[in-house]
């Protein structure tokens, strides 16, 4: 492996969860009781609450709440409500990891796409927390699950420019909330089974010692996919979005967009001894493990993040990468995720 210079380094990553657990077999039966007599086909879908391969995952309303029809803006008060504490939680959590205090942080970079908000999280979260009123701001919304690889590497770029800074990167997603007990659609059932809630939090920066070194980024926006991933805007709340050509794509498009990253950045697909890979689904984490040629196992970090959290959108990568952080890996990881646009997001990371 070659030694490059870091962008920025990575420290004090800290992730958080709402108090409700959802657990899988429950959701289905309660799925079961919703759907079994509107919808005809859900018999046929049944099974993806098993092969989701998820066991459980974090709700920031109880389960009775996905019973009920709520409206628009009562989902994004929850969402607001929510996120912010989260985010405070994780905030702190991250401080704390690297024994600095607030009034140290130059920036905050915010990624958030599962709601609403004006003005935006982190403004909100001033008002919870001592930063410094001439802290600068970058809300990200609209990556969706690319949110955690892309809001990261802006953050990075954004460190990089300015050495000696200290950037706080925040990512909090509370897909749940979009669930809408009135649509019958097959997309909304499959979010049934794969959505979860969490908030992750990191230091960024030239200076500091930690966790990792980023050391390049890079991401590919393919044609014609405007309709593959993202949300439409309904009158009571955000409807998901999914394509069932998900998997085929990465099989047949991921390869081509990973080799052209490497290539600008001079990279090496050998080089890099871990795959820390947003789990948006068991069927999408096959595929990767094709195109990487993994060996079973070598994907496990994203694997028990998905049974113990499920998709938690943007988050979940970074909930991927605390565990392999938690469980002493070291070299290079090559972090990716996919999100509407349809875009691939890309980052080499050296693990300390």
């Amino acid at each position: 492996m070659r030694k490059r210079e870091p962008l920025a380094r990575i420290a004090g990553l800290s992730v958080a969860n709402p108090p409700h657990v959802l657990h899988q077999k429950e959701v289905a039966e309660r799925a079961g009781e919703l759907f079994g007599d509107s919808l005809p086909s859900f018999g046929r879908l049944r099974p993806v609450y098993e092969n989701a391969e998820i066991e459980t995952r974090y709700s920031c309303v109880p389960i009775t709440w996905y019973q009920e029809q709520h409206g628009f803006g009562a989902r994004n008060e929850l969402y607001l409500k929510n996120a912010v504490e989260l985010l405070e939680q994780a905030a702190l959590s991250a401080l704390n990891k690297c024994g600095r205090s607030i009034d140290e942080i130059d920036g905050i970079v915010t990624v958030s796409s599962s709601g609403i908000a004006t003005p935006s999280l982190d403004a909100l979260l001033m008002e919870r927390m001592s930063f410094r009123r001439s802290v600068q701001r970058l809300p990200v919304f609209g990556l969706g699950c690319a949110g955690g690889v892309l809001g990261l590497a802006r953050a990075a770029q954004m460190a990089a420019s300015r050495p000696g800074s200290l950037y706080l990167f925040l990512v909090v997603e509370l897909c749940g909330l979009t669930f809408r007990s009135r649509d019958f659609s097959k997309s909304n059932v499959i979010a049934t089974a794969l959505f979860g809630d969490g908030a992750a939090a990191a230091l960024v920066g030239t200076g500091i010692e930690g966790d990792g070194a980023i050391v390049a980024s890079g991401e590919h926006t393919w044609p014609g996919t405007l309709d593959v991933m993202g949300w439409d805007v309904t009158d009571d709340g955000l409807a998901v979005v999914f394509s069932r050509d998900i998997p085929h794509h990465v099989r047949t498009k991921m390869r081509e967009a990973l080799d052209g990253y490497l290539a600008e950045e001079e990279l090496t697909l050998a080089e890099h001894r871990h795959f820390l890979c947003h789990p948006g689904g068991a069927k999408v984490l096959d595929a990767l493990e094709e195109i990487f040629d993994l060996d079973d196992g070598e994907m496990r970090h994203s694997r028990e993040t998905l049974r113990s959290f499920g998709n938690m959108s943007a988050a979940t990568v970074m909930f991927v990468l605390e565990a392999a952080i938690r469980d002493g890996l070291t070299g290079r990881a090559l972090l990716s995720s996919l999100g509407p646009g349809f875009t691939a997001g890309f980052l080499s990371m050296d693990l300390t």
